[in-house]
Order: C-alpha cells, then sequence, then structure tokens
C-alpha cells in the first residue's frame, strides 16, 4: 500500500495554485475574458444607448481582460473612427452606462456573478503603428538588413 504526499489526494491537486500563462492570467480568465468580449460586441451592436455620446457610435471591443477572482473585467475598445477627441467621449459614455450593459451582458453568460465591467480606450494599434514608423526609418531597416557575419567582424 503506498501512502500519498499530504495535500496531494484526489481533488486537492491544483486547488492552491491556478494554471498561469505567460501573460500572468489563468486559462479561465483568459475563457471567461474571450466569452464577455463577444457578448459585448453584440451588445454594443445592438443596445439603444439614451447617452448622446454613444449615439450611432461603433466600437470595437478588442480585449476584456478579467481579474483572479472574475468579478472585475476591463474591457478595451475603440470607435470605428479610430483613437481621436470623440473617443475619450465614447469611453466616458460607456462607462456611464456600465451598469446597463452589465446586465445586458449577464443574461448570456453562464457565470454565478456578472462581473463589473469598466471600459478603457485601446491604445495598442497606435503603439503598433509607431513602431512600424520606427521600423522603416532608413538607419533602423540598414540594421535589420545587416548580413549576420558583420557584426562579429568589426
Amino acid at each position: 500500500m503506498t501512502r500519498r504526499a499530504k495535500g496531494h489526494g484526489a481533488g486537492q491537486q491544483g486547488r492552491g495554485q491556478q494554471d498561469t500563462l505567460p501573460g500572468g492570467r489563468s486559462q479561465r480568465q483568459l475563457r471567461v475574458g474571450e466569452e464577455i468580449r463577444h457578448v459585448l460586441s453584440d451588445v454594443l451592436r445592438q443596445a439603444h444607448f439614451r447617452d448622446p455620446d454613444l449615439d450611432g457610435m461603433i466600437v470595437t471591443v478588442t480585449e476584456v481582460r478579467v481579474s483572479p477572482d472574475l468579478k472585475n473585467a476591463t474591457a478595451f475598445v475603440i470607435p470605428l473612427a479610430g483613437a481621436g477627441p470623440e473617443s475619450a467621449k465614447v469611453v466616458a459614455g460607456l462607462n456611464r452606462a456600465q451598469a446597463y450593459i452589465r446586465t445586458l451582458v449577464a443574461q448570456p453568460l453562464n457565470l454565478r456573478h456578472a462581473p463589473s465591467l469598466s471600459f478603457k480606450l485601446d491604445h495598442s494599434f497606435d503603439t503598433a503603428q509607431r513602431i512600424e514608423q520606427v521600423l522603416h526609418r532608413p538607419e533602423v531597416r540598414a540594421d535589420i538588413e545587416k548580413p549576420a557575419g558583420e557584426d562579429e567582424a568589426q
């Protein structure tokens, strides 16, 4: 008869530790965030808001990050018109309407508690564009296109 190490019996495995991925989030957080993103996209496309800042705006939900306890979710959004002066108004309008949006999102989700939503403007597209511009500069392009042996010769 073999004895199991204390704390590693059936049903005990992995209780204190979550499977975290390289980004620091668990598989469950990623899965719930993606499900919220899909539902939130549908809600924002179909809902009618009284707020004039949201009237007729088309918003893309790029990512939803969920807290480890699944009680808070941050949705990163960008208006179809892009990040400009109107985008701050749209994000402010979404945050004002978050309670209404939360009730609409909670209905199709199969979660014990609907997470509290907050909205932030997604700057990842602006960052990617700046990186792309830097990579196309002549001095950077020359460094990138150097033959591999040229660095060692110096």
